[in-house]
């Protein structure tokens, strides 16, 4: 299978009992021999256990890691499927494996995109037996790297406030393992791992991700050869998945990427890969109002912060919380989602029609998948209150979950959204989810049946209101993931807003996943980990190097401040389609956007360097990339050859703590 720029080739022996990878990576390297396939004497072990096989399933692999372990009604859980079919059109491949005794077939699915530098894989399991088959371990894909010297494994881990934090570790030999068994993706690691040789950190670059916003598990194995295995899948129940008689279950897809360019260029394939989601929906600039009232929704102040709001140049408004009945903190409302006659005495769709007048869209927060104890939702229906049989449900946070595993409780959340985007103008919808899933509940596959749910209720949204704007936010970054990007328009990286601690995590974030997904707000806040103070312009550069929003208490700013951000918001307006859609540059210090016919620059001063012109030192610049040697660019007030900006660089201003600059071709 051909991508962009890479190959994916994997071959079937002609004993059938097994698919081995035969190369991965770019054409070069792809169309010569297997640079994955053992040498020499195997000793001890069997075959299996040192071939790169696609897919290992115990029975057919013992000592070494495998992703499909499943048991008969026997309990014995050796399973032996041999190839029997295959079959391959345009992008799609799928390779047929059973197991005649267990009467199971397995199917191995993959897809690469032409265009791209990305591969699909997932597994499809169907019993075509007379007994139950119970499934205790399935991943989606194990995905063999051609690493010779063990692996530099870089991954994403974080908290609440502080998501998406770039580490690396080097393996030479063993294991490393992250998780999510939250019920949902989580804040404290991001469900993708990449993969460098050892000895070569900058190298070719692989990388793998799930597509999955429930628990989740990605592992990387480096053998006793040097050589690596990236697994990625679902976590399974604790006392397995059972697939009856006549059914069958498909896994969450798997998705690897390749990139010759190190781990920027790996962002940059899974950029163009999230890319193809996206429905061309304007990213407008979007003013939300929770950091200025909090649970204090009242229209008349609301609608003053839209007034000062427009000044600014935002074009969406956001109620957040608070705007429903009985919603006058945290501990109460949530699940009664009727709009409250004391926030809008006048009702939602007057104050909707006073948003249009000031020539504002509007939004609107929602969490359907909570419910609060006291709530008239929680007494009229406590059967749909997620909880563990004989047991009270786990509170956290002040809220319960519904039950999402139920097809009653999806299609009630389904309907309630439907009635509010169908009742009211909504153009903007932001969809919280503010707590784990940690209840066993009474589902025997609660995270499928709860994240399948989900995906359907998303769909729908997307197919009843085309126009509608969704943002995935959970507590923060606690869901973000192929999944949901797949299924929103944005993504919400994390709560916390303070310029330098954003910053970083938004580096972290763009290492995955693509600046269109991610929403960024200018406020007040203070920061968690770094609060030095930065100026305005600093915050509005670091949000406008996503989908720009502003959070701040807009009632506290000057006419100077609002001044100054209508400026930034024009700029942002005038550059936002080469933020969302330009390939990402990370520069020494900045980020570079390169569109089809300009560049947008960023450069933030962090204030870890010298600069305060205590010491002697040198004019700071910085060098652009992907310019044409022969051509001219106009960089604000000057023009430079295309080689001067690559090999010199930009100039950095002489007090400014940040710069957004047009870098524009005029030859």
């Amino acid at each position: 299978m051909r991508g962009a720029a890479t190959s994916y080739v994997v071959e079937v022996p002609e004993h059938g009992r097994w698919a081995s990878l035969v190369a991965w990576g770019p054409y070069a390297v792809a169309d010569g021999p297997s640079t994955v396939a053992p040498t020499g004497t195997v000793h001890f072990l069997p075959e299996a256990d040192v071939e790169p096989l696609e897919y290992a399933v115990r029975g057919v692999r013992y000592a070494a890691p495998t992703e499909l372990v499943v048991s008969g009604p026997d309990g014995n859980d050796e399973c032996r499927p041999v190839f029997v079919s295959g079959a391959q059109e345009d992008d799609d491949l799928e390779l047929t494996f059973v197991d005649e005794l267990r009467r199971l077939r397995l199917v191995l699915h993959y897809r690469l995109p032409a265009e791209l530098d990305v591969v699909e894989r997932w597994v499809s399991v169907h019993n075509d037996g007379a007994g139950d088959l119970t499934l205790h371990h399935h991943d989606s894909a194990g995905f063999v790297v051609p690493t010779a010297s063990g692996a530099h494994v870089r991954y994403l881990w974080g908290e609440w406030n502080s998501e998406f934090q770039q580490a690396a570790v080097t393996l030479p030999r063993g294991r490393f393992t992250i998780d999510s068994r939250q019920g949902i993706t989580g804040h404290s690691y991001s469900p993708f791992l990449s993969v460098a040789d050892a000895d070569d950190p900058a190298g070719t670059t692989w990388g793998v991700q799930l597509a999955w916003s429930g628990s989740w598990q990605l592992s990387a194995d480096v053998d006793t050869t040097g050589q690596t295995r990236i697994q990625a899948g679902r976590v399974a129940p604790s006392l397995g998945l059972v697939v009856a008689p006549g059914s069958s279950w498909v896994s969450p897809v798997a998705v690897g990427a390749c990139s010759t360019e190190g781990p920027d260029g790996l962002a940059r394939a899974f950029h163009a890969y999230q890319r193809t989601f996206a429905r061309g929906l304007p990213q407008k600039v979007v003013y939300n109002s929770w950091f200025a009232t909090e649970f204090d929704v009242r229209a008349d102040h609301q609608l003053e912060l839209a007034r000062r709001a427009v000044r600014a140049g935002v074009e969406t408004f956001v109620v957040d919380d608070g705007w429903f009945t009985g919603r006058v903190d945290d501990t109460a409302g949530l699940g009664d989602w009727d709009v409250d006659p004391v926030a809008f005495p006048q009702g939602l769709g007057a104050f909707i029609e006073d948003l249009k007048e000031v020539g504002l869209g509007f939004g609107l927060w929602v969490e359907p998948e909570s419910v609060s104890p006291g709530s008239e939702l929680a007494a009229k229906h406590p059967e749909w209150i997620l909880r563990t049989e004989g047991r009270e449900p786990l509170l956290i946070r002040n809220q319960l979950l519904l039950d999402l595993g139920r097809d009653d409780v999806a299609e009630w959340i389904w309907e309630t959204l439907d009635r509010l985007l169908t009742s009211y103008e909504i153009s903007y919808l932001k969809w919280d989810a503010n707590r784990p899933r940690l209840d066993s509940g009474v589902h025997a596959d609660l995270d499928g049946r709860v994240v399948a749910n989900l995906y359907r209720i998303l769909d729908q949204i997307r197919s009843a209101h085309p126009q509608v704007v969704v943002e995935g936010c959970a507590g923060g970054g606690g869901r973000v993931d192929l999944g949901m990007a797949a299924r929103v328009d944005t993504l919400w990286p994390s709560d916390n807003t303070a310029p330098l601690d954003r910053l970083k995590i938004q580096r972290g974030f763009l290492s995955g996943y693509s600046p269109h997904l991610m929403s960024s707000w200018v406020t007040d806040a203070e920061g968690t980990h770094d609060g030095r103070e930065r100026s305005l312009a600093f915050r509005f550069h670091v949000a406008m190097a996503g989908g720009l929003g502003i959070g701040a208490d807009l009632s506290r700013w000057s006419d100077d401040q609002l001044a100054a951000a209508a400026r930034h918001v024009a700029q942002y307006k005038d550059i936002r389609e080469v933020v969302a859609n330009g390939l990402v540059y990370p520069l020494a210090e900045g980020v570079q956007y390169v569109g089809a016919d300009r560049s947008v620059v960023f450069l933030w001063d962090t204030g870890d360097g010298n600069v305060r012109g205590t010491l002697p030192t040198r004019p700071r610049r910085i060098p652009l990339v992907q310019l044409d040697t022969a051509k001219n660019y106009r960089v604000g007030d000057e023009v430079h050859p295309g080689s001067y900006l690559l090999q010199v660089g930009v100039r950095w201003g002489d007090t400014a703590d940040s710069q957004c600059l047009v870098v524009e071709p005029v030859d």
